[in-house]
């Protein structure tokens, strides 16, 4: 597969002379998914993005493959039964990048869920998703509840059981990331850091793409029997482009996300839990940290300079508080935290935590198909949806998707169980570098099988083995997944920025020097880089006042 960072001028070629027959604006992961759907189905495709791939809401997730109960007390039957059951299907497909994680959901005196409604909810929830086994949910009283979390004792006053249930947990860009890859295995080609100027008309049809590379400010046109927009939050301005924007329209929920040190909030599992107004929140463990969200406010500001305000932080630190009143956790507590946007389809009247998470596909009189709204969670049913309807308008392709039997790079996994035994494997190798025990588990739920050509690079980089791991990720994710930047490395694609910002400074100048190196940037654009970090540094671990 070309993605190669040190190939992007062959790539450009690639793309402004080949003839596609669809042609994929936005590299999150529903465009990511409509790549793959497309490829596999015999379409040339192409997918580009004017960031990085994932950089808008496809990194800014909760970070869970989940069935949206909440949803089921909203009545969204069918797209609890959908995202349900594609839980089971992505985990299959990658169980590294997709991983079980119990929930708990505790029952309070007066709280959003009771007993009988939740252990009603949770039946209807399994019985839509199909879960079987021991997946299947538990209803615990108050010493079982106290027994699996008990961080709740401080609440025992108003406690009266808890629900127990299965979800997964992801991370999304590592997901994105790997359905890319996989779609350009197949044939696809994908670049990133490629603007969608305006579109070629001929016949009042689009016909194709003008196009920008961001980094040399080289024009191009890239031609295409069809153009999908799926740019997620810029969705609506790429239909203004098309000078057309009638009807339904996107409405922007913004949602932060706070990350503390596990010491600081040692929970046993994830918990998903009451606030003061009504609304209920995650709190989610994940290797060294705990984090926790979401918050669910409109916005309307600058879509690609989210800010997180001080309030944002204190809603969420005060709801863990409210419930876990023995952690205390202080703004000085919180290490980062991630600011996204919802795209959700405007619902008169609703606040932005009542719309639906359904999507909804538009189609222009002159040909761009435009898809918006959806969930992580069910974005290879969105792209097969999108992927059925360009087969007809083209008159070929094959007519259904295959998707759900598509293994994503990083595997081949058989099941959970294999999982974890590579884990083992590689934490033998890693032993006598001592290395903290999360290391292999963070691999592997970053690259898969893909952890042994990274261990097998870094005897070259002889230095600190922290040092040495950092330069050998580096080296795959520049020649391996296209990290074209030094933000692209550590936020993206090796999830550092949130959850491992304390360790960055350690590894961040060889690093650094080793992009110099390999993408021959001069010393005005390397400095830039290591300015560009540290201001995106300063951004998610100090919060602004409100404006």
């Amino acid at each position: 597969m070309n993605l190669s960072a040190l190939k992007r001028t062959e790539t450009i070629a690639q793309l402004s002379t080949t003839p596609f027959d669809l042609v994929v604006i936005g590299g999150g992961i529903t465009g990511a998914g409509i790549a793959l759907d497309a490829v596999s189905r015999g379409l040339k495709t192409a997918l580009i993005d004017m960031k990085d791939f994932a950089s808008g809401t496809s990194s800014k997730s909760t970070k869970l493959i989940h069935g949206g109960l909440r949803y089921l007390k909203q009545l969204e039957i069918s797209l609890v039964r959908e995202v349900g059951r594609e839980r089971a299907i992505v985990h299959r497909l990658a169980p590294h990048l997709v991983s079980p994680e119990k929930m708990l959901l505790p029952l309070i005196k007066d709280g959003t869920y009771g007993v009988w409604s939740t252990s009603l909810g949770l039946w209807v929830y399994d019985a839509l998703a199909g879960v079987h086994g021991a997946d299947k949910r538990q209803i615990l009283d108050k010493e079982e509840t106290l027994k699996k979390e008990p961080l709740l004792q401080s609440r025992a006053d108003i406690l009266t059981g808890s629900g127990f249930y299965a979800e997964y947990r992801t991370d999304d860009a590592r997901l994105t990331i790997e359905n890319i890859k996989t779609a350009a295995q197949r044939g696809a080609i994908c670049l990133n850091y490629i603007k969608a100027s305006n579109f070629i008309y001929e016949n009042d049809e689009i016909t194709g793409i003008h196009c920008e590379d961001i980094f040399s400010g080289q024009t191009f046109a890239l031609r295409s029997r069809l153009v999908v927009n799926a740019a997620g939050p810029w969705v609506d301005e790429l239909r203004s482009k098309d000078q057309v924007l009638e009807g339904k329209r996107v409405f922007h929920s913004k949602g932060v996300h706070i990350v503390v040190p596990r010491s600081k909030f040692p929970v046993r599992q994830a918990v998903y839990f009451d606030v003061a107004d009504g609304r209920m929140i995650f709190a989610i463990p994940r290797q060294r940290v705990t984090y926790i969200g979401t918050t669910d406010t409109p916005y309307e500001g600058n879509l690609s300079q989210i800010p997180i305000l001080k309030s944002d932080v204190q809603y969420l630190l005060n709801a863990v508080n409210a419930m876990f009143p023995q952690l205390a956790l202080q703004l000085e507590d919180v290490e980062s935290a991630w600011a996204g946007l919802r795209p959700l389809i405007y619902e008169s009247g609703k606040s932005a935590s009542e719309m639906s998470r359904k999507d909804e596909i538009f189609e222009s009189d002159r040909g761009l198909i435009s898809i918006a709204g959806g969930k992580l969670t069910g974005y290879r049913k969105m792209a097969e949806r999108i992927c059925t309807r360009a087969v007809e308008k083209l008159g070929k392709g094959a007519t259904h998707s295959s998707t759900d039997q598509i293994e994503l790079v990083g595997g081949p996994f058989a099941n959970a169980k294999e999982v974890k035994a590579y884990v083992l494997q590689l934490s033998n190798r890693l032993n006598h570098f001592n290395f903290p025990e999360q290391t292999a588990e963070y691999l592997v739920a970053n690259y898969g099988r893909q952890s042994d050509i990274i261990l097998d690079k870094m005897p070259v980089f002889q230095t600190d083995p922290k040092i040495a791991l950092a330069r050998a990720e580096a080296w795959f994710c520049i020649h391996y997944e296209l990290a074209t930047t030094l933000l692209d490395f550590f936020n993206r694609r090796t999830g550092r920025l949130f959850f491992n910002l304390p360790g960055i400074l350690a590894v961040l100048q060889p690093v650094a020097a080793d992009f110099k190196q390999y993408l021959a940037w001069d010393s005005t654009r390397h400095q830039q880089e290591i300015r560009d970090l540290e201001a995106c540094i300063r951004n998610i671990s100090h919060f602004e006042e409100e404006a």
